[in-house]
């Protein structure tokens, strides 16, 4: 399977825990398609969103496509997301019930179809941001010093 990203969610994993991911299509114009192609796309300050039985993805930024003339449409319109009837029921009901919310993680091209990796998040306070950088700072110092011991060199 060829996977090609085009945009990708840092931000996202560390303002927010996230519980589980949901893939899902988008629907995009021409233009879009050729925008993101090359690479011309932000996640920031995005968000999916439930309203009456249909999954919209709002603030995503698609670049105008540079060739494009009249058929280019809005760089910041909300894009509809093609998701399976009993998903969306089932996430409604889990953003209702537990207070979460959908984050856009990444943007791919999944043989030549465009998909948006969806994670149903909770949102982290700034002490435990901070915490969780201190988590993988421990982590990786822990990861250097075995891989230093298994090499036969002294910390």
């Amino acid at each position: 399977m060829v996977v090609h990203v085009v945009a990708t969610n840092r931000k996202a994993r560390h303002d927010y825990d996230v519980l589980e991911t949901v893939e899902a299509g988008l629907v995009l114009s021409g233009t879009e398609v050729k925008s993101l192609r090359s690479g011309q796309c932000s996640l920031q300050e995005s968000f999916a969103m439930l309203r009456e039985g249909e999954a919209t993805l709002r603030g995503m930024h698609i670049a105008p496509y540079q060739q494009g003339s009249i058929h280019n449409v809005d760089p910041d319109r909300d894009r509809r997301l093609l998701l399976h009837r009993q998903e969306i029921v089932r996430l409604g009901s889990k953003l209702q019930e537990q207070g979460l919310t959908l984050v856009p993680l990444r943007l791919y091209f999944d043989r030549g179809l465009a998909k948006v990796e969806l994670g149903l998040a909770k949102g982290r306070k700034s002490y435990d941001k901070r915490r969780k950088l201190r988590e993988d700072d421990e982590r990786r110092r822990t990861q250097e010093a075995l891989e230093r011991h298994r090499r036969g060199q002294s910390v």
